[in-house]
Formats: C-alpha cells, structure tokens, sequence
C-alpha cells in the first residue's frame, strides 16, 4: 500500500517528469490576422476604432451562437456574421455574398439587398448593447436583451462574427460574460476542439 500511494505522488504529486500540463484554451476576440488596414483594435481583443471591419478569431462551429457589441460611440458601424472571403476594407457590409450585418441605420444587409429593418424607434444608440444569436440558418437581433423578432438568413459557408466601424464609431465586443443573458439553447462561441 505504501509502495502504491508513493508511485502515486511520484507520478504527479510534485509536477515531475509524469506530469502533463492542460493547453490553455485560447480566447475569442478580434482577430487582427483578418481585419481592414484602418482598422484600429485594443483592450486585448475587444475594442474596434478606425475605418473597416474585423472578423473574430473563431468561426460559429456549434449549432447556436451568441455574441454582442456594446457601442461606445455612435458613427457609422455594423455588426453581423461574414466569411473569411469578405472585404474588411468596403464599408458598409453587407454588400456581396459573404456579409449578413446589421448596420447602424437598423437595416439588416447581405448580398447588397436589405433582409429585414429593426423598428423605427428601436435603432442602437451609444451605451446600448446588441446580441446576435446564428442558428447556422438565421441571424436574429437583441437590444439591450429584448428580441427585435428581426430575423434574417442567406449567408453560406463557414461564418465568423464581423464588426465594421467608421465616422468616428467605436464598438465592443463581448464573446463570454455577457451583458444579458444568453436566449435559450444559445451559448458563448466555442473553438472546435471545446466542442468535441
């Protein structure tokens, strides 16, 4: 007995030699591998200033997706879902295949044809915060945690969470530790091998 309860601590009671350290999961925030020139991005990963967009850096694997953007600063901006294959460089998005955004007007674009609006009197103003969640079929849209019922869809493909800013805007992203609580069945974005 004594001989096991020493190979025990032997092995991993003391970090030795038979110790194997956990890889530490990375974090999902903006990624500045895949962003515009202009584009400007601090607090580690979270804020976007400048002209052009930003994708995050990891694609929506799971089934239901939840995210959102706090704005810090109206101007021109939009929020939404994209490609890797989208041009972070063109503001508005919203304007080919690889963009679903909303866009600071309350105006839900992909493919340069509007998809949906929000209500007239329910357009984000600075300080409110916007969830998304993305079903891998249909984008839908919270403000300040209440559901706009405005959903939209036509995206195709493997989708990252995209953030656009101009005209003096400035937006950040929250990808855990929400704000509002996530809706129902919709989680945080997990990297591909947390999901496994």
């Amino acid at each position: 007995m004594a001989a096991m309860f020493t190979c025990c601590l032997g092995c991993c009671g003391d970090g030795g030699s038979g110790h194997i350290p956990l890889k530490e999961m990375p974090t999902v925030q903006l990624d500045t591998h895949h962003m515009g020139t202009d584009v400007v991005i601090v607090k580690s990963g979270r804020r976007i200033c400048g002209t052009g967009g930003c994708l995050a850096n990891a694609p929506l694997h799971q089934n239901k997706s939840y995210f959102e953007f706090k704005i810090q600063s109206t101007g021109v901006w939009g929020i939404g879902v994209a490609t890797q294959k989208v041009n972070l460089n063109q503001v508005p998005l919203g304007r080919d295949i690889n963009s679903l955004v909303l866009r600071h007007d309350g105006s839900v674009y992909h493919n340069n044809e509007e998809k949906n609006r929000l209500p007239a009197n329910s357009l984000p103003q600075e300080g409110d915060i916007v969830g998304i969640t993305y079903d891998h079929v249909e984008l839908n849209l919270y403000l300040n945690g209440k559901n706009m019922h405005c959903p939209a869809s036509g995206i195709r493909g493997t989708v990252y969470p995209v953030v656009y800013v101009d005209d003096s805007a400035i937006l950040d992203c929250q990808f855990s530790d929400f704000y509002h609580t996530a809706p129902q069945g919709f989680e945080k974005i997990l990297f591909e091998q947390q999901i496994f």
